[in-house]
Order: C-alpha cells, then structure tokens, then sequence
C-alpha cells in the first residue's frame, strides 16, 4: 500500500479516507399482505380517484360559470 503500514496506521489512530465513507442502510422489511387486504386497499384507492373526479366536475363548473357567468335560457 505505498509504504503505508495499515497495521501501525491503525495502532496510531490514524485511518484512511475511506474509512469513515462506509454507510450502512438498513434492509427494506417486506411485508407480505392477504388478498383480502389487497382488495379493501384497492377499493379505497378507486374510491378516493372518484371523489376527485366529482371534485374536479365541479370545479370544472364552477370555473365555467365564473368565467361565462350564469346564463339564464
């Protein structure tokens, strides 16, 4: 290693660069879910796009009728 002694570079407290870069991540845990989770997970989320989608509807007339106003036919 150059000359370098690791062994007396050790001993002396004095270490390389590289050393103190190492980060240890911790795994991921994988959590295995039952179908019937899965599902009921599902129906939430479809339920939550189609209050969006009534939402956006009626912003969507909302924004209409304050860019046109109201018309009375």
């Amino acid at each position: 290693m150059d000359g370098f002694d690791v062994n007396e570079l050790f001993a002396e407290n004095c270490f390389l660069p590289c050393i103190g870069e190492v980060e240890v991540k911790p795994q991921p845990v994988i959590q295995r879910k039952s179908l019937d989770t899965l599902v009921a997970e599902l129906e939430v989320i479809k339920n939550n796009i189609e209050e969006i989608k009534a939402r956006e509807w009626h912003l969507d007339k909302l924004l209409k009728f304050h860019k046109e106003g109201i018309a009375f036919h």
